[in-house]
This record gives C-alpha cells, sequence and structure tokens, in this order.
C-alpha cells in the first residue's frame, strides 16, 4: 500500500518578516522572523521560545566559539506558524491574502489592505 504524503502549501509567513506569538509561553511577544522551515511548517522568532542545550567541549583548532568550549547554550527553537501572526506596516497582527497584480504574486494584510512586500 502507498503512503499518502500531506500536500503542503507555501507558507505566508518569511525570513525577516515581524511577527507577534498568539499562542504558547511568548504569547503576546513580537520578534523578527530568523529562519522559515516550511516542510515542517515552522519558524524560527529571534529572542522567542528560548531552548536550552547543554553541549560537550569539542577540540577544534582555530578560534574559539561558545560550541568549543561546551556548556549550556540557548537558542532559539521552532514555533509552528499556525501560532504566529504576521505584524502589519502599521504593527497591528493581521492574516495574510495573495492578490496577483500583471503574473505576480504581493502579499496584503487582511486588515488595512496594504501590501505587505
Amino acid at each position: 500500500m502507498a503512503r499518502q504524503t500531506k500536500r503542503r502549501r507555501p507558507l505566508k509567513i518569511r525570513s525577516g518578516d515581524q511577527v507577534t506569538i498568539i499562542a504558547g509561553k511568548d504569547r503576546g511577544k513580537n520578534g523578527r522572523v530568523l529562519r522559515v522551515d516550511p516542510a515542517g511548517e515552522r519558524v524560527y522568532v529571534e529572542g522567542l521560545n528560548i531552548i536550552k542545550r547543554a553541549t560537550r567541549p569539542s577540540q577544534a583548532a582555530g578560534s574559539v566559539t561558545a560550541a568549543q568550549l561546551g556548556g549550556i547554550i540557548e537558542k532559539e527553537g521552532p514555533i509552528h506558524v499556525s501560532n504566529v501572526m504576521l505584524l502589519d506596516p502599521k504593527g497591528a497582527p493581521t492574516r495574510v491574502g495573495i492578490v496577483r497584480t500583471d503574473g505576480r504574486r504581493h502579499r496584503v494584510a487582511k486588515t488595512s489592505g496594504t501590501e505587505i512586500d
């Protein structure tokens, strides 16, 4: 029997966007999207959903980095895309719509109708 794979839509949130968290431990906080994982439908937001990982010191030649020293390292964890909302240019949370003009897709804020990019 063949496995069915879930058809994924392109995400409406891109890296560099300003978003607000609408669910979870960081609800109500704002931040900038660092990177997007479309396959997992996750986003990484600067300074939010901080996770801690204990790492061993590594023996690497060259400059000294945090990974080479070891210890507890803090970094941003993934947040599901359904738990973030894009902030429109006026600073209000909004849903995102797609408008096609002369063959190009443009993202538009649903609340104000302003073009995002």
